[in-house]
């Protein structure tokens, strides 16, 4: 197995307003988008026409699902654990579509294949961090070979080239690692206008390299606020934690992306499992975990809170739908090196997991124990709204 090369995405979140408004602070702010109705492609998408009335909601509704080596074997992939939970994700969450991601071309072919076999729509998409720049536009591109097999072969797959690089791509701004480049834009250690210069470059570069080898839909996950020429892509997907106390606040937020004229995907969006947690969006896994202690621990006093998590996200649904999004997607489906502990508040550090689902373990204090999910209140309240979607609007 190939090495994941850096932090996994289960234990980084990027916040849309920090990392957004640090984008938007440089240059390029005025910039319009140049070209920005693109050229139509064979296969692309097509959005549905604003203003018209017609409330279907997103075309594709579900999960990002993660593929990696884990923190040890025991979070590692695995083929059977990867095909029970596809299962439970189609027929249990009723699912249409799933974003697999990760590193490691077998496991992300692997993972694409066995979603599409189950009749779920892919977002496949690489997210080798952390390593030089050609090693991640190489992952990339064997990633997009295998996704052109698999559309070939009659599913239905996208190909994002690649999540928020301005944070998993070194030299954009200063750190070795995702954590300690948000660190530093936190503290206001980078160059703005180099940090757009350089990953508006680098995001060419990507886009360039998935269409060398992929002739389907391809995209980017971008953070809120990030400026990215949409017209290199077929989708604009965007990857949204932010928080407002009306629908009228997301729709203000999100109608920006609509002008491109392109179907608009939220292809992250989530939040943790405690009381105020959607208040902290992206960023509520900042600093909500002590692991200087053994175990680590919940700081803050933080109180667990599943109904935050399922009103949250019930709440932006109604946005989606309301909009016509072309997709929405939930971050995430499980986090195994989060797990939930029922007999001790302290060490629940599922409270900081933005998953839909709980780990338990069955020796909890072991890292290496055996675990399974249980769906918690945000997995049961979508399951509903996915299975009316999947009825039709006379269920809704």
């Amino acid at each position: 197995m190939q090495n994941d090369g850096g932090i996994s995405r289960s234990r980084f979140l990027t916040g849309a307003a920090t990392v957004g408004a640090a984008v938007a602070a440089g240059a390029l702010a005025g910039a319009g988008p140049a070209g920005a109705a693109g050229t139509a492609r064979r296969g692309a998408p097509v959005p549905v026409p604003a203003g018209t009335g017609v409330r279907r909601g997103p075309a594709y509704r579900g999960v990002c699902y993660e593929v990696g080596d884990g923190e040890g074997p025991a979070t590692a992939w695995h083929a059977a654990r990867m095909r029970r939970d596809l299962r439970r994700i189609r027929h249990e969450l009723h699912a249409n579509s799933v974003s697999v991601y990760g590193t490691g071309v077998e496991r992300l072919a692997a993972t694409a294949a066995e979603a599409a076999e189950r009749g779920l729509h892919v977002w496949l998409q690489p997210r080798l961090g952390d390593v030089p720049e050609r090693d991640i536009l190489d992952h990339l591109a064997e990633t997009g070979r295998r996704a052109e097999r698999l559309r070939r072969q009659g599913a239905r797959v996208y190909l994002s080239v690649g999540c928020e690089f301005v944070l998993f791509v070194p030299g954009i701004v200063p750190g070795a690692d995702a954590v300690e480049r948000v660190e530093n834009i936190l503290k206001g250690n980078y160059d703005p206008q180099r940090m757009v210069r350089k990953t508006r470059r680098f995001i060419g570069l990507a886009a360039k390299t998935g269409r060398a080898v992929f002739r389907g839909p391809l995209t980017y996950g971008a953070a809120h606020d990030d400026d990215v020429d949409w017209s290199l892509f077929d989708l604009v997907s965007v990857n949204y934690y932010g928080y407002h106390g009306s629908a009228d606040g997301y729709v203000k937020d999100l109608t920006p992306h609509t002008r491109w004229g392109k179907p608009v995907a939220i292809t992250e969006c989530g939040s943790c499992t405690y009381e105020g947690a959607p208040q902290d969006g992206g960023m509520g896994w900042y600093g909500s975990i002590d692991y200087t202690k053994d175990p680590p621990e919940i700081t803050g006093g933080l109180k667990r809170s599943e109904g935050t998590q399922a009103a949250y996200l019930s709440d932006v649904f109604d946005v989606f739908e309301s909009m016509n999004l072309h997709a929405a997607l939930v971050y995430q489906f499980v986090s195994p090196e989060l797990p939930h502990r029922p007999d001790s508040p302290r060490h629940d550090l599922d409270m900081a997991s933005y998953g839909l689902t709980k780990a338990v373990r069955k020796r909890p204090d072991d890292p290496e124990s055996p675990w399974h999910w249980e769906p918690k209140e945000s997995f049961r309240a979508l399951a509903r709204r996915f299975e009316r979607a999947e009825r039709g609007p006379a269920a809704r």
